[in-house]
């Protein structure tokens, strides 16, 4: 079946009498979930989310938090980052049908997405993808003008420069080095600190709290040439060829994957960004020959039919999730981190708790409403 429709969150301008691929939906659902199955060991850490952005890391969770990081630690964002590059493809592919000029005025959705990403960053959250992904879309919505012998030289250019770099920083861990200590100080500001002290702290280390973007820039946009691939080959269809697409997926990115995931997880410290962002893209694609599998046997229930509804309204989801996760966490907010963060129960059920809220609201939101709130500003200010 095929959709004109958006696969990311900045792609939210699609006509709304388009069709759309159920598959995607769950897929950018559970993509939403998955970040959150990362990012709140963030929240629930002593020194928040500035932990392991300063060299002070976050609160191991024991065999717990060794699951979460082994099935979520950057799969997830992968995920998100391939449908990134789907959506944007599907736009690509749309303005092409209609005989409009591209990339036309998705510079302008890239530049709002830029703002929100901003926002979301100052004034909430430390790690946001929304930025990276906006100057990627740029940069990827240009190469798709080109041949596709120059789309396939920047795809492999991009990842050997990403290996390169990750290979440097693996290198020059490898010799050790002893890592801070406590910082009564910053625990202090997202424990017991106001909501304005904790963005001027943003603010103030603004440059080192955007550096994941900047460095994993080549991946990014590995990533979102992927999902054009992946888009153009069939492997999101309901036939026979995106089946078999899918299953080869889960057999490589699941059973190559995970066993070097589990290494990795299990070995040295300095192996962290080699599994974050070099295996976790392999096992990525074997989760998305999963769902793949599971959204074509299993029988549809409430849960898909949430999963789908969180989809549509992801970047809604991924702003409310850590909205909520402050709340709760943070000092100016229930300020429950400081008095549960070390339990190795609380982060996991945080994260289940969340889960829930935004699987049942955005099934509820959609009986009434369109779009997200987040997708109906976007749309609204664009038109």
């Amino acid at each position: 079946m095929e959709t004109t429709t958006a696969t990311a969150p900045a792609d939210t301008a699609a006509p709304a009498a388009a069709k759309r691929l159920p598959l995607l939906d769950v897929l950018r659902g559970v993509a939403i979930l998955g970040t959150l199955g990362t990012n709140v060991w963030l929240f629930t850490a002593a020194h928040g989310e500035a932990g392991p952005l300063l060299g002070y890391g976050i609160t191991e969770g024991g065999p717990v938090g060794s699951a979460f990081q082994l099935l979520a630690n950057g799969k997830f964002l992968s995920m998100l980052t391939v449908l990134f590059g789907v959506g944007l493809a599907i736009q690509y592919r749309s303005a092409e049908k209609r005989g409009r000029r591209w990339p036309g005025r998705y510079h302008w959705r890239a530049l709002f997405l830029f703002a929100e990403g901003t926002i979301h960053f100052v004034l909430l959250f430390a790690w946001d993808v929304l930025m990276g992904y906006a100057v990627t879309a740029i940069t990827v919505a240009w190469l798709l003008r080109r041949s596709e012998r120059t789309q396939r030289i920047a795809m492999w250019t991009a990842l050997g420069l990403h290996l390169a770099v990750v290979g440097l920083i693996t290198a020059g861990t490898a010799g050790g080095g002893v890592d801070p200590r406590p910082s009564a100080e910053v625990q202090a500001l997202y424990a017991t600190g106001s909501w304005w002290e904790q963005v001027q702290f943003r603010l103030d280390n603004a440059l080192v709290f955007r550096i994941e973007p900047i460095i994993t820039f080549p991946l990014l946009v590995f990533l979102f040439l992927l999902g054009v691939k992946l888009l153009r080959s069939g492997a999101f269809g309901a036939d026979e060829r995106g089946r078999r697409i899918r299953a080869r997926l889960m057999a490589w990115g699941l059973g190559i994957g995970l066993p070097l995931d589990l290494v990795a997880v299990l070995g040295p410290d300095e192996l962290i960004y080699v599994e974050r962002y070099v295996i976790a893209p392999v096992v990525m694609l074997g989760y998305i020959g999963l769902v793949g599998f599971l959204v074509e046997h299993v029988r549809r229930g409430p849960v898909m039919t949430a999963l789908e509804s969180l989809g549509r309204t992801a970047l809604s989801g991924y702003i409310l999730q850590n909205l909520l996760a402050s709340i709760v966490c943070y000092g100016w907010g229930l300020g429950l981190a400081a008095r549960f963060g070390g339990e190795a129960w609380f982060a996991p059920v945080l994260w289940l708790g969340i889960s829930a809220f935004l699987l049942v609201a955005s099934r509820l939101w959609l009986r009434r409403f369109q779009n997200g709130p987040a997708e109906a500003l976007q749309k609204a200010v664009l038109r």
